[in-house]
């Protein structure tokens, strides 16, 4: 009788245990889930916009964009090709119904460290936040600027 009922705790513990990491598993994390250096690749948009942007921003400001009709948000920063300005992690600021915007925290470098002085763009794509919407403009804070995204 008593080892009928620790093995019934066990299972409740395990079958506990196992829906924990499987809702966990549902939401997207904050850390980013892809970066590279250049422009958001042709084959996440079809329509070649990214590309487009790259000649167009001589100035480097930081470039926000959906990518896979939503799910996916890529921030593009201009900095070093040898030390570039990394993505570490996504915030909201304001969910949806309070604004929509989100905050891209950076990589931190360390001070003495030697970069080359070329300007050239590097991309770290997050899954888009939940609390965030596509139907609306979304907000970037990034690289001490702030980058508009529209409505996918």
């Amino acid at each position: 009788m008593v080892s009928s009922v620790r093995f019934r705790r066990a299972g409740l513990v395990a079958a506990a245990l196992a829906s924990v990491f499987l809702l966990a598993g549902c939401a997207p994390g904050t850390s980013p889930v892809d970066n590279y250096p250049g422009m958001p690749a042709p084959e996440h948009e079809p329509d070649g916009t990214a590309a487009e942007e790259e000649h167009e921003n001589e100035e480097g400001e930081p470039v926000a964009a959906w990518l896979e009709d939503g799910g996916k948000l890529a921030v593009t920063i201009w900095g070093s090709s040898t030390c570039p300005q990394v993505g570490r992690d996504i915030r909201v600021l304001e969910p949806a119904h309070e604004g929509n915007a989100v905050a891209i925290d950076l990589v931190e470098r360390p001070e003495d460290e030697v970069c080359t002085m070329d300007l050239v763009p590097h991309t770290t794509v997050f899954w888009t936040p939940q609390d965030v919407t596509t139907t609306k403009p979304l907000m970037v804070e990034v690289a001490g600027t702030t980058v508009e995204v529209p409505i996918k």
